[in-house]
Protein backbone atom coordinates (compact mmCIF):
# COMPACT_ATOMS: atom_id res chain seq x y z
CA UNK A 1 0.00 0.00 0.00
CA UNK A 2 1.63 3.27 -1.03
CA UNK A 3 1.64 6.15 2.14
CA UNK A 4 3.12 9.67 1.65
CA UNK A 5 6.13 10.28 3.77
CA UNK A 6 8.31 12.95 4.52
CA UNK A 7 12.39 13.03 4.11
CA UNK A 8 13.95 13.52 7.63
CA UNK A 9 16.72 12.37 9.37
CA UNK A 10 17.04 12.44 13.04
CA UNK A 11 18.86 15.28 15.21
CA UNK A 12 21.27 12.92 16.53
CA UNK A 13 22.54 11.69 13.52
CA UNK A 14 23.11 15.54 12.25
CA UNK A 15 24.72 16.18 15.62
CA UNK A 16 26.95 12.87 15.50
CA UNK A 17 27.77 14.00 12.02
CA UNK A 18 29.26 17.27 12.95
CA UNK A 19 31.54 15.77 15.86
CA UNK A 20 32.92 13.05 13.24
CA UNK A 21 33.78 16.12 10.91
CA UNK A 22 35.54 17.85 13.70
CA UNK A 23 37.76 15.11 14.63
CA UNK A 24 38.44 13.85 11.09
CA UNK A 25 42.50 12.38 10.92
CA UNK A 26 43.30 14.38 7.25
CA UNK A 27 46.04 12.41 5.42
CA UNK A 28 49.30 13.16 3.62
CA UNK A 29 48.95 14.89 0.09
CA UNK A 30 51.66 15.16 -2.51
CA UNK A 31 51.03 16.89 -5.38
CA UNK A 32 47.23 16.27 -6.47
CA UNK A 33 46.04 19.76 -7.78
CA UNK A 34 44.08 18.31 -10.30
CA UNK A 35 42.87 15.62 -8.76
CA UNK A 36 45.01 13.31 -10.74
CA UNK A 37 45.17 10.77 -7.54
CA UNK A 38 42.15 11.46 -6.13
CA UNK A 39 40.06 13.67 -4.63
CA UNK A 40 42.04 16.99 -3.75
CA UNK A 41 42.78 17.55 -0.21
CA UNK A 42 42.41 21.38 0.30
CA UNK A 43 38.70 21.17 -2.10
CA UNK A 44 37.47 18.72 0.81
CA UNK A 45 38.74 20.37 3.55
CA UNK A 46 36.89 23.19 2.63
CA UNK A 47 33.77 20.83 1.84
CA UNK A 48 33.94 19.17 4.91
CA UNK A 49 34.02 22.21 7.05
CA UNK A 50 31.34 23.98 5.35
CA UNK A 51 29.36 20.72 6.35
CA UNK A 52 30.21 20.94 9.90
CA UNK A 53 29.65 24.67 10.21
CA UNK A 54 27.34 26.18 7.11
CA UNK A 55 25.19 23.28 5.52
CA UNK A 56 21.89 23.63 6.62
CA UNK A 57 19.95 20.04 6.66
CA UNK A 58 17.08 21.42 8.26
CA UNK A 59 16.44 23.55 5.29
CA UNK A 60 17.55 21.09 2.49
CA UNK A 61 14.88 19.24 4.46
CA UNK A 62 12.35 21.61 4.19
CA UNK A 63 13.37 22.02 -0.08
CA UNK A 64 12.92 18.07 -0.48
CA UNK A 65 9.50 18.05 1.06
CA UNK A 66 8.30 20.25 -1.37
CA UNK A 67 7.97 17.27 -3.65
CA UNK A 68 5.43 14.55 -3.29
CA UNK A 69 7.27 11.56 -1.51
CA UNK A 70 5.86 8.40 -0.86
CA UNK A 71 6.51 4.58 0.48
CA UNK A 72 5.55 1.26 -0.64
CA UNK A 73 6.52 -2.29 -0.07
CA UNK A 74 7.09 -4.43 -2.90
CA UNK A 75 7.96 -8.63 -2.46
CA UNK A 76 8.68 -7.11 0.89
CA UNK A 77 11.08 -4.68 -0.59
CA UNK A 78 10.80 -0.74 0.93
CA UNK A 79 10.71 1.70 -1.90
CA UNK A 80 10.80 5.06 -1.17
CA UNK A 81 9.60 7.11 -4.64
CA UNK A 82 8.64 10.79 -5.89
CA UNK A 83 5.40 10.90 -8.08
CA UNK A 84 4.64 14.39 -9.22
CA UNK A 85 1.67 14.87 -12.05
CA UNK A 86 1.83 16.71 -14.60
CA UNK A 87 0.07 20.21 -15.38
CA UNK A 88 -0.53 19.46 -19.14
CA UNK A 89 -3.81 17.99 -20.74
CA UNK A 90 -1.85 15.27 -21.56
CA UNK A 91 0.52 13.66 -19.17
CA UNK A 92 3.19 10.48 -20.37
CA UNK A 93 4.22 8.56 -17.07
CA UNK A 94 8.12 8.71 -17.04
CA UNK A 95 10.04 7.18 -14.38
CA UNK A 96 13.26 8.23 -13.73
CA UNK A 97 16.02 6.03 -12.24
CA UNK A 98 19.03 7.16 -11.11
CA UNK A 99 22.69 5.99 -10.46
CA UNK A 100 25.55 5.87 -8.57
CA UNK A 101 27.07 8.09 -7.12
CA UNK A 102 23.94 9.77 -6.74
CA UNK A 103 20.04 8.96 -5.67
CA UNK A 104 16.45 10.90 -6.15
CA UNK A 105 18.41 14.16 -5.55
CA UNK A 106 19.72 13.66 -9.34
CA UNK A 107 16.61 14.55 -11.20
CA UNK A 108 14.98 17.53 -8.42
CA UNK A 109 15.94 20.13 -10.85
CA UNK A 110 14.30 18.58 -13.63
CA UNK A 111 11.00 17.62 -11.87
CA UNK A 112 9.11 20.98 -12.52
CA UNK A 113 10.42 20.94 -16.08
CA UNK A 114 9.22 18.19 -17.09
CA UNK A 115 6.11 18.64 -15.29
CA UNK A 116 5.29 21.82 -17.23
CA UNK A 117 2.88 21.72 -20.03
CA UNK A 118 4.30 22.39 -23.74
CA UNK A 119 2.98 24.76 -26.01
CA UNK A 120 0.55 21.27 -27.04
CA UNK A 121 -0.65 20.93 -23.71
CA UNK A 122 1.96 17.94 -23.45
CA UNK A 123 3.60 17.00 -19.93
CA UNK A 124 4.81 14.33 -17.72
CA UNK A 125 3.65 12.33 -14.86
CA UNK A 126 6.89 11.92 -13.42
CA UNK A 127 8.10 9.09 -10.87
CA UNK A 128 11.50 8.63 -9.21
CA UNK A 129 12.10 5.92 -7.32
CA UNK A 130 15.36 5.77 -5.16
CA UNK A 131 17.06 2.19 -5.74
CA UNK A 132 16.74 -0.61 -3.38
CA UNK A 133 19.74 0.11 -0.74
CA UNK A 134 20.17 3.79 -1.68
CA UNK A 135 18.59 6.92 0.13
CA UNK A 136 15.34 6.19 1.70
CA UNK A 137 14.54 2.99 0.12
CA UNK A 138 15.04 0.02 2.54
CA UNK A 139 18.16 -2.11 2.45
CA UNK A 140 18.01 -5.22 0.50
CA UNK A 141 18.40 -8.02 3.19
CA UNK A 142 19.58 -11.11 0.85
CA UNK A 143 21.37 -11.56 -2.56
CA UNK A 144 19.92 -11.21 -5.97
CA UNK A 145 18.77 -7.48 -6.03
CA UNK A 146 20.39 -6.88 -9.34
CA UNK A 147 18.85 -4.54 -12.04
CA UNK A 148 16.60 -7.12 -13.76
CA UNK A 149 15.27 -7.33 -10.03
CA UNK A 150 15.13 -3.91 -9.52
CA UNK A 151 12.93 -3.52 -12.64
CA UNK A 152 10.82 -6.15 -11.71
CA UNK A 153 10.30 -3.78 -8.65
CA UNK A 154 9.79 -0.80 -10.45
CA UNK A 155 7.20 -2.55 -13.08
CA UNK A 156 4.75 -3.29 -10.44
CA UNK A 157 5.61 0.00 -8.74
CA UNK A 158 4.32 1.59 -11.59
CA UNK A 159 1.69 -0.38 -13.09
CA UNK A 160 0.57 -1.86 -9.91
CA UNK A 161 0.62 0.31 -7.32
CA UNK A 162 0.44 3.55 -9.15
CA UNK A 163 -1.92 2.37 -11.90
CA UNK A 164 -0.25 3.11 -14.89
CA UNK A 165 -0.39 0.69 -17.94
CA UNK A 166 2.43 2.11 -19.96
CA UNK A 167 5.62 4.09 -19.48
CA UNK A 168 8.89 5.59 -20.26
CA UNK A 169 11.62 5.05 -18.41
CA UNK A 170 14.72 6.94 -18.71
CA UNK A 171 18.04 6.51 -17.01
CA UNK A 172 21.48 6.78 -16.77
CA UNK A 173 24.46 4.90 -15.17
CA UNK A 174 22.60 2.16 -13.19
CA UNK A 175 18.84 3.32 -14.27
CA UNK A 176 20.67 2.53 -17.91
CA UNK A 177 20.85 -1.03 -16.74
CA UNK A 178 17.41 -1.28 -15.02
CA UNK A 179 15.95 0.71 -18.40
CA UNK A 180 16.99 -1.99 -20.04
CA UNK A 181 15.96 -4.86 -17.74
CA UNK A 182 12.53 -3.23 -18.29
CA UNK A 183 12.41 -3.27 -21.67
CA UNK A 184 13.58 -6.70 -22.07
CA UNK A 185 11.50 -8.47 -19.51
CA UNK A 186 8.57 -5.73 -19.05
CA UNK A 187 7.96 -4.55 -22.84
CA UNK A 188 4.28 -4.80 -22.58
CA UNK A 189 4.52 -1.73 -20.34
CA UNK A 190 7.12 0.28 -22.42
CA UNK A 191 6.24 2.75 -24.56
CA UNK A 192 10.17 3.48 -24.45
CA UNK A 193 13.67 3.90 -23.22
CA UNK A 194 15.82 6.92 -23.32
CA UNK A 195 19.27 6.34 -21.88
CA UNK A 196 22.37 8.17 -21.43
CA UNK A 197 24.73 5.75 -22.23
CA UNK A 198 25.30 2.15 -23.07
CA UNK A 199 24.80 -0.34 -19.68
CA UNK A 200 27.99 -1.04 -18.85
CA UNK A 201 27.30 -4.92 -18.86
CA UNK A 202 27.61 -4.24 -23.04
CA UNK A 203 31.33 -2.90 -22.59
CA UNK A 204 33.09 -5.98 -20.93
CA UNK A 205 33.53 -8.00 -23.79
CA UNK A 206 33.90 -6.92 -27.68
CA UNK A 207 31.01 -8.86 -30.15
CA UNK A 208 31.79 -11.00 -32.86
CA UNK A 209 33.24 -9.69 -36.00
CA UNK A 210 33.85 -5.82 -34.30
CA UNK A 211 33.57 -2.72 -36.70
CA UNK A 212 36.73 -0.50 -36.72
CA UNK A 213 34.38 2.13 -34.54
CA UNK A 214 33.35 -0.66 -32.15
CA UNK A 215 37.42 -2.15 -31.84
CA UNK A 216 38.28 1.89 -31.03
CA UNK A 217 35.55 1.89 -28.40
CA UNK A 218 36.96 -0.96 -26.59
CA UNK A 219 40.31 -0.33 -26.55
CA UNK A 220 39.02 3.56 -24.72
CA UNK A 221 37.08 1.07 -22.15
CA UNK A 222 40.10 -0.96 -21.65
CA UNK A 223 42.20 2.61 -20.97
CA UNK A 224 39.77 3.31 -18.48
CA UNK A 225 39.39 0.70 -16.69
CA UNK A 226 43.00 0.80 -16.30
CA UNK A 227 42.98 4.16 -14.94
CA UNK A 228 39.75 4.99 -13.48
CA UNK A 229 37.58 2.03 -13.17
CA UNK A 230 39.60 0.76 -9.87
CA UNK A 231 36.51 2.14 -7.71
CA UNK A 232 33.99 -0.17 -9.68
CA UNK A 233 36.60 -3.52 -9.18
CA UNK A 234 36.45 -2.98 -5.81
CA UNK A 235 32.65 -2.40 -5.03
CA UNK A 236 32.43 -5.51 -7.30
CA UNK A 237 34.76 -7.94 -5.68
CA UNK A 238 34.81 -7.02 -1.93
CA UNK A 239 32.46 -4.22 -1.08
CA UNK A 240 32.00 -4.84 2.23
CA UNK A 241 35.84 -4.21 3.08
CA UNK A 242 34.95 -0.97 1.66
CA UNK A 243 31.97 0.04 3.65
CA UNK A 244 33.43 -0.35 6.91
CA UNK A 245 35.26 2.95 6.71
CA UNK A 246 33.38 4.70 4.44
CA UNK A 247 30.03 4.21 6.91
CA UNK A 248 32.59 5.49 9.58
CA UNK A 249 33.89 8.77 8.43
CA UNK A 250 31.78 11.30 6.71
CA UNK A 251 35.37 12.51 4.93
CA UNK A 252 36.09 9.51 4.10
CA UNK A 253 32.51 8.72 2.29
CA UNK A 254 32.85 12.59 0.59
CA UNK A 255 36.56 11.82 -0.50
CA UNK A 256 35.00 8.60 -2.19
CA UNK A 257 31.73 10.03 -3.86
CA UNK A 258 32.58 13.86 -4.44
CA UNK A 259 35.88 12.71 -6.88
CA UNK A 260 33.55 11.22 -9.45
CA UNK A 261 31.70 14.15 -9.58
CA UNK A 262 34.25 16.22 -10.63
CA UNK A 263 35.75 12.99 -12.40
CA UNK A 264 32.69 12.30 -14.45
CA UNK A 265 30.59 16.50 -14.94
CA UNK A 266 31.68 18.76 -17.55
CA UNK A 267 33.47 21.30 -15.23
CA UNK A 268 36.74 22.23 -16.68
CA UNK A 269 38.46 21.43 -13.32
CA UNK A 270 35.89 23.44 -10.86
CA UNK A 271 33.64 21.68 -9.29
CA UNK A 272 31.53 24.75 -7.68
CA UNK A 273 31.15 25.77 -11.69
CA UNK A 274 28.67 22.96 -12.07
CA UNK A 275 27.21 21.96 -8.62
CA UNK A 276 26.62 23.77 -5.47
CA UNK A 277 28.24 22.92 -2.05
CA UNK A 278 24.53 22.57 -0.91
CA UNK A 279 23.75 20.08 -3.51
CA UNK A 280 26.72 17.48 -3.13
CA UNK A 281 26.35 17.97 0.79
CA UNK A 282 22.31 16.66 0.36
CA UNK A 283 23.29 14.07 -1.50
CA UNK A 284 26.17 12.90 0.90
CA UNK A 285 23.93 13.69 3.70
CA UNK A 286 21.66 11.14 2.59
CA UNK A 287 23.94 8.61 2.11
CA UNK A 288 25.28 9.10 5.82
CA UNK A 289 21.80 9.79 7.26
CA UNK A 290 20.51 6.39 6.36
CA UNK A 291 23.95 4.50 6.29
CA UNK A 292 23.22 3.02 2.94
CA UNK A 293 27.08 3.46 1.12
CA UNK A 294 27.47 -0.51 2.08
CA UNK A 295 23.72 -1.17 0.35
CA UNK A 296 24.32 0.96 -2.37
CA UNK A 297 27.80 -0.22 -4.06
CA UNK A 298 27.04 -3.72 -3.08
CA UNK A 299 24.84 -3.68 -7.11
CA UNK A 300 28.14 -3.78 -8.34
CA UNK A 301 28.70 -7.21 -7.20
CA UNK A 302 25.46 -8.42 -7.97
CA UNK A 303 25.34 -7.14 -11.01
CA UNK A 304 28.70 -8.67 -12.23
CA UNK A 305 27.56 -11.97 -10.81
CA UNK A 306 24.55 -12.08 -12.70
CA UNK A 307 26.60 -10.77 -15.70
CA UNK A 308 28.89 -14.09 -15.00
CA UNK A 309 26.46 -16.70 -14.43
CA UNK A 310 25.17 -15.50 -18.21
CA UNK A 311 28.30 -14.91 -19.64
CA UNK A 312 29.49 -18.95 -18.79
CA UNK A 313 25.47 -20.11 -19.89
CA UNK A 314 26.08 -21.73 -23.54
CA UNK A 315 22.64 -20.94 -24.23
CA UNK A 316 23.18 -17.21 -23.91
CA UNK A 317 24.73 -16.25 -27.17
CA UNK A 318 24.01 -11.82 -27.45
CA UNK A 319 22.90 -9.97 -24.60
CA UNK A 320 24.90 -11.17 -21.01
CA UNK A 321 22.20 -9.27 -19.10
CA UNK A 322 19.37 -10.68 -20.73
CA UNK A 323 18.71 -14.73 -20.05
CA UNK A 324 16.29 -14.76 -23.12
CA UNK A 325 18.82 -14.23 -25.64
CA UNK A 326 16.98 -11.37 -27.65
CA UNK A 327 17.38 -7.75 -28.18
CA UNK A 328 15.61 -5.28 -26.48
CA UNK A 329 12.53 -4.36 -28.66
CA UNK A 330 10.87 -1.49 -26.90
CA UNK A 331 11.78 1.76 -29.07
CA UNK A 332 15.07 3.39 -27.38
CA UNK A 333 16.45 7.08 -27.75
CA UNK A 334 19.99 7.91 -26.56
CA UNK A 335 20.94 11.05 -25.64
CA UNK A 336 25.21 11.45 -25.07
CA UNK A 337 26.79 14.49 -22.97
CA UNK A 338 30.53 15.17 -23.85
CA UNK A 339 31.91 14.60 -20.39
CA UNK A 340 30.04 11.48 -19.61
CA UNK A 341 32.01 8.09 -18.97
CA UNK A 342 32.23 6.53 -22.00
CA UNK A 343 30.80 7.35 -25.70
CA UNK A 344 29.07 3.81 -27.23
CA UNK A 345 29.14 3.57 -31.42
CA UNK A 346 25.63 3.47 -32.87
CA UNK A 347 26.63 0.25 -34.13
CA UNK A 348 27.71 -1.48 -30.83
CA UNK A 349 24.26 -0.12 -29.71
CA UNK A 350 21.94 -0.97 -31.77
CA UNK A 351 22.94 -5.11 -31.30
CA UNK A 352 21.07 -4.37 -28.06
CA UNK A 353 18.48 -1.47 -28.51
CA UNK A 354 15.93 -0.76 -31.18
CA UNK A 355 17.12 2.77 -31.54
CA UNK A 356 14.71 5.13 -32.77
CA UNK A 357 16.55 8.03 -31.41
CA UNK A 358 20.12 9.51 -31.46
CA UNK A 359 22.01 12.52 -30.28
CA UNK A 360 25.20 14.02 -29.40
CA UNK A 361 25.23 16.92 -26.98
CA UNK A 362 27.84 19.91 -27.13
CA UNK A 363 27.97 20.00 -23.24
CA UNK A 364 27.14 18.58 -20.13
CA UNK A 365 28.37 15.15 -18.04
CA UNK A 366 27.20 12.13 -16.40
CA UNK A 367 24.65 13.70 -14.18
CA UNK A 368 23.14 15.32 -16.76
CA UNK A 369 19.65 16.00 -15.01
CA UNK A 370 22.10 18.28 -12.74
CA UNK A 371 24.00 19.26 -14.82
CA UNK A 372 22.27 20.40 -17.97
CA UNK A 373 18.49 20.03 -16.71
CA UNK A 374 16.87 22.08 -19.94
CA UNK A 375 18.59 20.12 -22.06
CA UNK A 376 17.37 16.99 -20.69
CA UNK A 377 14.24 17.96 -20.48
CA UNK A 378 14.15 18.93 -24.36
CA UNK A 379 15.69 15.79 -25.52
CA UNK A 380 13.05 13.67 -22.99
CA UNK A 381 10.64 15.71 -25.15
CA UNK A 382 11.98 15.00 -28.32
CA UNK A 383 12.14 11.26 -27.73
CA UNK A 384 8.66 11.27 -26.56
CA UNK A 385 7.36 12.99 -29.61
CA UNK A 386 8.81 9.99 -31.67
CA UNK A 387 6.12 7.62 -29.27
CA UNK A 388 2.76 7.33 -28.42
CA UNK A 389 2.09 10.28 -26.57
CA UNK A 390 -1.62 9.95 -25.33
CA UNK A 391 -2.27 7.26 -22.96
Amino acid sequence: MVSKTEISIDNAILADLKSRLVNTRWPHEVDNDKWEVGTNKSYLQALCRYWETEFDWKKREEELNRFSHFKTVIDKSELHFIHEKGKGLNATPLLLIHGYPDSFVRFLKIIPLLTAPDENGNSFDVIVPSIPGYGFSGKPDKPGMDSKAIAALFAELVTKELGYDKFIAHGGDWGGSISEQLALYHPKHLIGVHLTDLPFGHTLEEPEEPSADEKKFFQEIQQWQQTEGAYSMIQSTKPQSLAYGLNDSPAGLAGWLIEKFYAWSDNSGNLDSVFSKDELLTNLTIYWGTQTIDSAIRIYQEEIQAIMAAKYNPLIKLNPFDKTGKKASVPAGFSFFPKDISHAPKELVERFFNVIYWNKLSKGGHFTAMEQPQLLNEELREFAGLLNWRR
